[in-house]
């Protein structure tokens, strides 16, 4: 991507800079200027607090009231808060129009910590109508949600399919050596060259569908935040619509991932896949990664019936009034027995084994944040667990997981309390439950990391009158699926 392709030159948007950094226009300098009353009621686009306490009109003043309160500003207090960035260069980049007798924002211009800015455009809602076919989006609850996903071990390369804004290549930069972003849309690309630029960073910027621009090329981390929403195949917005029917970008990003990654690489991308009346969702999401050679965890933490991810999208993009969209929508999803659309996380590993692991499941309950590092610490137990069979297993040491709890359920008999159900509960990490029969939690309980495995199962056998070989042999599995899940730890030999 051209340096030129931005919506300033290069030595107007070092000016920008300049004067968003002189004026404290910053995440901590808008907060400090606001307060935690004011700042908290903007999540609501509630600005009275906002414009209250910006009614000094000194630099940062005027550009919170323009670019954060969507406030029309006069020319001058305009100008001098852009300064050194001449003002008819602010409006022949598109940053600010004229309107009534002042200036207004015309790209949403974001604070992103105290050293990133992200350019967009303007959010729904901003201007009337529709939003526009190219629209680009800014920081959102999808790109924060595959932020907070995303493994963040240093990498030498990494690659952000779909980059929109930019947002994902920002956050690569944190821990990549080198970072490549590729977008469809050149409007997309102009937002992402001045949001890099803007804020420092020095990325690698191709124009092309997904993964098509960097064919035969391979990389440490690949993310993607793309078109992913399930429909027709029809594209009406860029930022939403794939062009793809159905679910099938998700299947086609999973099929690319082994020509994109190195030995030992990470892919993690969002997506939506349909539930289809007769069929197993995720038996059928788990088929995209057939043949792939690729370990999968993929995790639905969302799931909506059709009425409601129809009117999700079209409100997304203005769209609500249009009752015939909803109809044709409606009507595919019918046609194609779609009962339901979930939505998760796809994370895909180039571990080189023979017989890689596949997860499909579901994670609905709320993760300690952030969700990388979870992702991270999953792969790595598939990595113990790859190289151990039965006895390596039952020769290892291990122990409870911290704060591992134990909740029962018992019912009042005539004997007494009896217990019906008793659940091992993770309080942090994952947050995973796992109900659990009385043996197994004897073996859990005896996880103090003192003794083998084999030395508490010989125990266990006397204790229960049961052969050891017959619990060892049952042992095995659930050691296993207890590791996976992080409920108990393996200790160092």
């Amino acid at each position: 991507m051209d340096v030129h392709d931005m919506l300033l030159s290069p030595t107007g948007v070092d000016q920008l800079r300049d004067a968003l950094i002189s004026a404290g226009y910053t995440s901590s300098g808008i907060a400090e200027r606001l307060g935690p009353v004011a700042t908290g009621a903007l999540a609501g686009n509630d600005y009275r607090a906002a414009l209250r306490a910006t009614e000094g009109g000194d630099r940062l003043d005027t550009l919170i009231r323009l670019f954060v309160c969507a406030q029309t500003e006069p020319e001058p207090a305009v100008a001098a808060a852009l300064a050194p960035l001449p003002l008819a260069d602010a409006l022949a980049g598109g940053l600010v129009e004229r309107y009534g007798d002042g200036l207004r924002q015309a790209v949403d211009l974001e604070p992103y910590g105290d050293t990133w800015w992200v350019l967009s455009d303007l959010p729904a809602g901003s201007r009337p109508g529709p939003l526009a076919s190219d629209h680009v989006l800014g920081v959102g609850g999808a790109s924060t949600t595959l932020v907070g996903a995303a493994i963040r071990r240093p990498v030498r390369t990494a690659l952000d399919l779909g980059t929109g804004s930019g947002v994902q290549a920002l956050h690569l930069s944190t821990h990549a050596q080198k970072v490549t972003a590729t977008d469809l849309s050149p409007r997309s690309l102009r937002f992402a060259a001045t949001t890099a630029r803007l804020s420092g960073q020095d990325w690698e910027l191709l124009a092309g569908d997904l993964a098509a621009p960097v064919a035969g090329r391979r990389f440490d981390l690949v993310v993607s935040n793309p078109p992913f929403v399930v429909g027709p195949g029809t594209t009406t917005h860029t930022y939403r619509d794939s062009g793809r029917v159905g679910d099938g970008v998700g299947a086609e990003l999973a099929a690319a991932a082994p020509g994109l990654l190195t030995e030992g690489g990470t892919m993690q991308y969002l997506a939506n896949w349909v539930h289809v009346a007769g069929e197993d969702w995720d038996e059928r999401v788990a088929g995209w990664f057939a043949g792939t050679g690729l370990d999968a965890w993929v995790i639905q933490r969302e799931v909506a019936d059709p009425k409601a991810y129809v009117d999700l999208w079209l409100a997304d993009a203005s769209e609500a009034t249009d009752p015939q969209r909803v109809v044709d929508w409606l009507d595919w999803f019918d046609a194609h027995k779609v009962e339901a659309i979930g939505f998760g996380v796809i994370n895909l590993r180039r571990s080189g084994h023979d017989v890689p692991v596949v997860r499909v499941e579901e994670l609905r309950q709320p993760v300690q944040p952030p969700l990388g590092d979870q992702v991270a610490a999953w792969f790595d137990r598939q990595d113990w667990l790859r190289v151990r069979d039965t006895d390596g297993l039952l020769s290892a040491r291990y122990q409870a997981a911290d704060g591992l709890r134990l909740r029962q359920e018992a019912t009042m008999g005539e004997e007494g309390w009896a217990v019906d159900r008793q659940v091992l509960v993770m309080p942090h990490g994952l947050r995973w439950s796992e109900e659990v029969d009385p043996l197994v939690l004897a073996l859990v309980g005896g996880c103090d990391g003192r003794l083998p495995l084999r030395d508490q199962l010989a125990l266990l056998a006397a204790a229960h009158e049961v052969p050891t070989a017959d619990l060892a042999e049952a042992a095995g599995p659930i050691i296993a699926h207890l590791v996976e899940r992080g409920l108990i730890e393996p200790l160092p030999a």
